[in-house]
């Protein structure tokens, strides 16, 4: 089917109290290993890519990878532009056809946040795209972008003032999780998600999932996590199959048998999470 705006979904999941999956992409073998398991999952799903990811190709190749993997699927499947660092690299993507459109304005005041944010959702409003923001800073490293040690919490309060003077569609939200790989077990702040849940109504993302708790992950889920972001552990799982091939078969030469096992390898992995954000058979 053609591609969709995530809107609609994330509004069916928060009513439905499960979250939609959404996983970064960096090859066409990625972008077919999610579509393969949404389709065996029947389950709604969004790809993204990430400013560096468009930068090694272009917003406008990736769309057109998901755009034909979109079509030949029976699922509904949103293209996402994850982390968008600028208003110039989110219009890009708008331009290209995405379907969602995240501004990470969060390394700037709040100020500064508020902003970028609303330039971004009343540019992509009347085209009718979603915009994702983010208050407060996930920790870890996004790309080229750091974190930073002093990562302030989503406060409830000054999310709701966000949400209400930029207009956006849905909100990422920091309680402890880190971009990356994590050195010890992450300790969310569950109750504050729960806070924010109570006096926020648009639906909510988490960033920073891989390497989280499955059990963890579901919990965010029941208090209100809609969205449930998916990356480093993609790239991992992807480079376990090649290596394989390489161990196994040292000489192989021909692409496609690396990559196939790389394919499966993260087929596998997205299927699983599918049933730990609860949207197995949502479609």
């Amino acid at each position: 089917m053609p591609l969709v705006i995530s809107k609609q979904l994330l509004l069916d999941a928060q009513k439905g109290g499960y979250a939609v999956g959404a996983f970064n992409v960096e090859n066409m073998e990625m972008v077919q290993a999610v579509i393969a398991a949404a389709e065996e999952m029947r389950s709604p799903v969004i790809m993204q890519t990430t400013p560096s990811t468009v930068k090694y190709a272009s917003t406008d190749f990736f769309y057109a990878n998901v755009r034909v993997a979109a079509e030949q699927a029976s699922v509904p499947v949103v293209m996402h532009l994850d982390h968008g660092s600028s208003f110039e690299l989110a219009m890009t993507a708008y331009r290209s056809g995405y379907t969602s459109i995240m501004i990470d304005g969060s390394h700037g005041t709040f100020e500064e946040n508020v902003e970028v944010s609303k330039k971004v959702a009343d540019a992509c409003h009347p085209g009718n795209v979603p915009v994702e923001a983010e208050l407060g800073k996930v920790g870890g490293k996004e790309d080229d972008l750091e974190g930073g040690d002093d990562n302030p919490y989503t406060d409830p309060e000054q999310a709701v003032e966000f949400v209400k003077r930029t207009g956006v569609d849905s909100l990422a939200v920091a309680i402890g999780t880190a971009h990356g790989i994590y050195k010890g077990e992450p300790r969310l702040d569950l109750d504050r998600l729960s806070e924010i849940r109570k006096v926020v109504e648009i639906p909510l993302v988490l960033h920073g999932t891989s390497g989280v708790p499955d059990e963890t992950v579901s919990e965010c889920v029941r208090r209100g996590i809609c969205k449930v972001n998916y990356a480093t552990d993609l790239r991992i799982a992807f480079t376990k199959g090649v290596k394989k091939v390489f161990a196994d078969t040292p000489d192989v030469i021909d692409p496609k048998k690396y990559n196939a096992a790389g394919r499966e390898e993260v087929k596998q992995y997205v299927m699983q999470k599918m049933q730990v954000v609860g949207s197995v058979g949502r479609a």
